[in-house]
């Protein structure tokens, strides 16, 4: 590879011998190769480990392979030693110490391996003698890693930031321990329910060749089954210039299973094959006429003369020797019957070897530019529940992702102190892989167990203690006061023990976004008034209100304030600002409630009318563009289905969104209202029952209405299990079309009742239209755009001309039958009678054209809210009060994605565009950042870049070629960063680089 880009600002001194020997030994320093692993002979891997195939014969390639959930029926933990085989019969490590003994065995077996976070738990146990056996099957292809993330994440609830950073964890590991030859070139994601486009695009930048799955709509199946299309080339981006986003994508004949009638796991009942001609159970006759029948009618299905059959399943191999010895006869048998005619030939393969035969058979194939959303097995089974399910959850998914880029960013601010400071020893490890777990298809998609819930949520708090740890210890390097520290994770219901009862505090809000950021801070106390100022010593200006019954009933013995403090809080771009507060004695009386609605609430942006006699939202103004809409919004329930009063017979459940009806129930056609207005905010609180509030709010600043709503417990004594939603109807002339994003980044179209790729027989009004709300979703017209930022991944539509659904809270009764084998029915100690849940959706309205420079900032500030942490008493003397750790804010365009520790004195960072093309006129244009002038404190003196993954240099990154059908539109020329130190970021484009920095002085 190249090296000219690692040079650092002093080499003009070196001699060349010099300069390439120092150079190369930074480029191994820093993708962690062990030396030993410098060495490896790559020459047997990857496909020059594939079996030969036999030409003009029908080549079916056995994969030998097993899916392991991180967590599902059973915790990680569980899985991972064989605990509570009472649930479910699983060990993972047992599978992998049968699967080794037997590839040893015999040098023509293969098997395949994804899940890295048990792979890693497992290699670690492990000799050293076991160690280098092990090697030396994945130098010679007979062990290979596919996918190689530490889980095989979710599609539709995951945010790409928190993907990429799981991709990363595994995929350096296998970089770590085995070098190239444990690079996968495959990815294999064979279990998640629907595919996002988004998702995609990252495995076509993280360089792999081609991406396989097992999910797939029932009618998009058969339709691709007759057009033979289930092979295709999949343009994962509108925005990225072919093919930097083009993924080759093959859909698996038979989910992840093998053909019917040849499991041979232990778990199966299959007959084995029995080749003794004296036994009367003799079956190799039987056995290859099924066998060839099955690959004759699978290879109908496909294009070329090679055909893919997954030989394993869930948890499958534990006893490998079962399968291993009947798959050795099956090959024999087989291929034997080509001396007689037989025109099918079977080998041991792999995802890789298979991909390469397909692309030496140099065909073009359909393109693809939508997603595979939503998903549905049978007319009235479409998988679009678990794009909410289990909300709370996600919510902590979401906020824990925003902790670990805290973390990451401090760990590097603070310099090695943060690791290990006056606090004591900490490390961000403990949350990261708690929140690559967490990214599992059975994790943050809310398909698990609730015992298995709770353990993805407790090592989410875990890891939160243990970066706590990092990010205290470097506050205080920067700011020179090592004083205790606290972090009030409860303040989503308003409770912080020590802002309660102190009467002076000091409040630090870290900004991990690399652009200045205003963000309203809202904190319980229980004192009338209070002095707030800046770092500057200025005061601010605040507001003391009254706190809600609703925040009261939801906090429960949590907390015991009766008001809460608000302000505006500024803070610098990667960087804090710290803000002393007091009680203010004799001060003002706190803002008073007013019974029933205001005609408005509004600032100079944004201007909200209700109806008065219904105390609902009744329109939404945009001040500084003049327009207006007509706007309800109310709360509703779906009837889920309970599976036996149906046609289908099938269940609303943890996966499955199944209401009985297309119209939703009316939780209240009015609602009780009470309002506080003040200068600096106002209120709109609404109770539309028992168990479900808002506060409609603006802040003195804001550009987007906040809707805070509470939703819980969802009542169940009636029988009915229910879904609820929040619904906003108004006059935009949307004809059944919007918009939702894909992973929190590209937007697609979708239109009611429609599939891009055919002819829809649609049996779901409702649950055939969801997809799922990753951060953002909209409607518009020619004039108006209103756009939704959420707080979680959940599920939406809309269902009517103008309007817009969105589903906050399910609680179920039965089960749907796809395997978790349990009611979502959430209760918890804290919420003994059903699951609380509070989030809060952005309102915007904005003309279409200018609408994506509103919510892309919008979008990144919720994922990444500013990190607030206390200190009793006022800041100490001498301390410092504010710090960025830029030199300057990047511009609004242009997101900090990654800054995190690699090397000893080596960074790993992401510059991101995160805006599409054509969306703004202002921002979808190339921006160029300068390496040199980023960091405020650290001196940037070398620089290398990396695929997406950081697992390869980029110019290294060599990917197969595939001809899409239609014709290939010129290629534009790439831009060329104008230096070495200046990058340019084209819409969408993310970069990657490992930094070599030294402290500036």
């Amino acid at each position: 590879m190249s090296h000219d880009r690692c040079l650092y600002s002093n080499m003009v001194a070196l001699s060349p011998v010099l300069v390439l020997t120092y150079l190369s030994y930074f480029h191994s320093a820093v993708l962690s190769f062990p030396l030993d692993q410098q060495s490896h002979d790559t020459s047997s891997c990857g496909y020059k480990s594939c079996h030969a195939t036999v030409p003009n014969m029908l080549n079916v390639h056995l994969v030998p392979h097993t899916h392991d959930d991180v967590g599902w029926l059973k915790t990680v933990d569980q899985y991972f030693y064989g605990g509570r085989n009472d649930i479910q019969h699983a060990g993972v490590q047992y599978i992998l110490d049968s699967v080794v003994g037997q590839l040893l065995q015999n040098p023509e077996r293969r098997f395949i391996y994804v899940e890295t976070a048990f792979f890693y738990r497992w290699w670690k146990n492990q000799p050293p003698s076991m160690q280098k056996a092990v090697r030396q099957l994945v130098d010679q292809g007979r062990l290979e890693f596919v996918n190689g993330g530490w889980c095989m994440s979710d599609e539709a609830t995951t945010h790409y930031s928190a993907v990429i950073d799981q991709m990363t964890l595994g995929l350096r590991f296998l970089n770590d321990t085995f070098g190239p030859c444990g690079r996968p070139r495959v990815a294999w994601h064979i279990d998640p329910f629907g595919h996002a486009r988004e998702h995609a695009s990252m495995f076509a930048q993280m360089g792999y060749d081609g991406f396989f799955f097992g999910r797939l709509d029932y009618q998009d199946r058969t339709n691709r089954i007759r057009t033979l299309e289930q092979e295709l080339l999949w343009r994962a981006s509108e925005s990225l210039e072919p093919p930097y986003a083009d993924l080759f994508t093959g859909i698996l004949p038979n989910g992840y299973n093998p053909p019917k009638g040849f499991c041979w796991d232990q778990s199966c009942d299959d007959a084995p094959i029995m080749d003794d001609p004296d036994l009367e159970d003799y079956n190799v006759d039987d056995v290859v006429q099924r066998f060839a029948a099955a690959a004759n009618s699978q290879a109908m299905a496909y294009k070329t003369k090679h055909i893919i059959m997954t030989m394993g399943s869930d948890f499958q191999y534990e006893n490998a020797n079962l399968w291993y010895k009947n798959l050795d006869k099956l090959i024999r048998y087989v291929n034997t019957r080509q001396a007689n005619g037989s025109q099918i030939n079977v080998l041991y393969s792999t995802p890789s070897c298979y991909l390469q035969e397909l692309h030496r058979a140099n065909l073009t194939w359909t393109l693809k530019t939508d997603d595979f959303f939503p998903y549905a097995d049978d007319a009235h089974n479409f998988w679009t529940g678990y794009f909410t399910s289990r909300p709370a959850l996600k919510r902590y998914e979401r906020v824990s992702n925003g902790r670990l880029q805290t973390c990451n960013q401090l760990e590097v601010l603070g310099g090695p102190s943060s690791r290990k400071g006056p606090f004591g020893a900490g490390d961000s490890e403990t949350l990261r892989e708690a929140m690559a777990v967490a990214q599992h298809h059975d994790a943050v998609s809310g398909t698990e167990k609730q015992h298995v819930a709770n353990d993805y949520a407790r090592r989410l708090a875990n890891g939160w203690q243990h970066c706590q740890v990092v990010v205290s210890n470097s506050l205080a390097a920067l700011s020179g006061s090592s004083a205790g520290r606290i972090y009030c994770d409860n303040l989503n219901v308003s409770a912080c023990p020590l802002t309660e009862a102190s009467k002076k505090f000091s409040v630090n809000v870290y900004n991990s976004l690399a652009r200045p950021v205003v963000w309203p801070v809202r904190l319980p106390v229980n004192a009338s008034a209070y002095t707030v100022l800046d770092a500057t010593g200025t005061p601010v200006d605040c507001q003391v209100v009254p706190m809600s019954e609703a925040t009261q009933q939801v906090r429960k013995d949590r907390g015991y304030a009766v008001n809460e403090l608000v302000f505006q809080a500024q803070a610098p771009p990667l960087g804090y600002s710290t803000y002393s507060v007091s009680v203010l004695q004799n001060g003002p009386p706190s803002a008073s409630v007013k019974s029933g609605p205001p005609a408005a609430i509004q600032n100079k942006f944004v201007r909200a009318t209700f109806d008065p006699a219904t105390g609902l939202l009744d329109s939404l103004t945009n001040l500084e563009t003049q327009q207006t809409i007509r706007l309800t919004q109310n709360f509703y329930w779906y009837n889920a289905s309970d599976g036996k009063s149906s046609i289908s017979d099938q269940a609303s459940g943890a996966y499955i969104f199944r209401p009985n009806s297309s119209s939703p129930f009316i939780i209240s056609c009015t609602a009780e209202t009470e309002s506080i207005q003040t200068p600096e905010l106002q209120e709109v609180r609404q109770q539309f029952g028992p168990w479900v509030s808002q506060v409609i709010r603006l802040h003195s600043n804001s550009k987007a209405l906040e809707m805070e709503w509470t939703v819980g417990p969802v009542p169940i004594a009636d029988g009915l299990g229910k879904e609820v939603i929040t619904r906003l109807d108004s006059s935009i002339a949307s004809s059944g079309v919007f918009y939702t994003d894909s992973n929190g980044r590209e937007v697609l179209r979708r239109k009611k009742d429609f599939r891009p790729t055919w002819d829809l027989r649609q049996t779901e009004p409702v649950a055939g239209n969801y997809y799922p709300i990753n951060s953002r979703a909209y409607i518009k017209d020619d004039k108006d755009q209103l756009t939704v930022v959420t707080d979680r991944s959940q599920g939406g539509s809309s269902i009517h001309d103008g309007s817009l659904e969105i589903m906050l809270h399910r609680r179920l009764l039965h089960d749907d039958w796809r395997g978790v084998g349990e009611p979502l029915n959430e209760m918890s100690g804290v919420f003994p009678l059903g699951l609380v849940v509070r989030g809060r959706l952005l309102l915007s309205l904005t003309p279409p054209a200018l609408a994506a420079d509103a919510h892309r900032p919008l979008a990144q500030e919720n994922v990444l809210q500013p990190l607030l942490s206390f200190t009793e008493g006022g800041p100490p003397p001498g301390s410092l009060l504010e710090f960025s750790g830029l030199q300057a804010a990047l511009p609004p365009a242009v997101h900090l994605l990654t800054l995190s520790q690699w090397g000893q004195d080596s960074l790993l960072i992401r510059l991101e565009h995160q805006f599409q093309t054509k969306e703004s006129k202002e921002h979808s244009v190339p921006f160029t950042v300068n390496l040199q002038k980023l960091f405020s404190t650290l001196k940037v003196v070398g620089v290398s870049e990396l695929n997406l993954s950081a697992n390869q240099w980029i110019d290294e990154m060599k990917r197969l070629d595939w001809r899409p059908k239609m014709a290939a539109k010129p290629l534009r020329k790439p831009l060329g960063d104008p230096s070495m130190w200046e990058v340019i970021l084209t819409p969408m484009q993310i970069r990657t680089f490992i930094l070599r920095v030294a402290p500036r002085r």
